[in-house]
């Protein structure tokens, strides 16, 4: 099952980044604040965060967090998933592929684009992305950050 995210599920999720950020498939760990400030962005409800749970036989299995932009080279709204994260023992069962099909049946036709992005050490994500027809983009990403205030 996949659901949105409730005020309610605020230890689940942060749990759940938690685990995620100290795992292979990122580069490093952030600061809990930052978990925080995502939670309560989607569950919001505003027009650029949405959170999503994943629950398998009763049990917690995972979160993803999905973020939306303009895009000049989509030519529209591009929808970014920004964290998929399956618990190790559900991995394997589908439930990447279902999101997937839900992200498709829940934000088309007005999202031109999904865009994300995947540590190049991460094969199984990438096998399992290739397979849903993402092709890599030839681009350097850059970033600046600034300091929280």
């Amino acid at each position: 099952m996949i659901r949105t995210m409730t005020a309610e599920d605020r230890a689940a999720y942060m749990a759940l980044a938690d685990e995620f950020y100290h795992t292979d498939a990122v580069l490093h760990a952030i600061p809990a604040t930052y978990y925080e400030a995502i939670f309560d962005e989607a569950i919001r409800h505003g027009p650029y965060v949405d959170g999503y749970l994943f629950e398998q036989d009763g049990q917690l299995a995972g979160y993803a967090i999905v973020t939306r932009s303009f895009s000049t080279e989509a030519g529209g709204p591009v929808l970014w998933i920004e964290e998929v994260y399956i618990r190790p023992a559900f991995q394997g069962h589908g439930l990447g592929k279902a999101f997937f099909a839900f992200l498709e049946a829940t934000y088309p036709p007005a999202v031109r684009r999904f865009r994300l992005e995947v540590e190049p050490d991460n094969a199984r994500a990438i096998a399992l992305y290739q397979r849903l027809g993402f092709e890599d983009l030839p681009y350097k990403q850059m970033i600046r950050d600034f300091s929280a205030q």
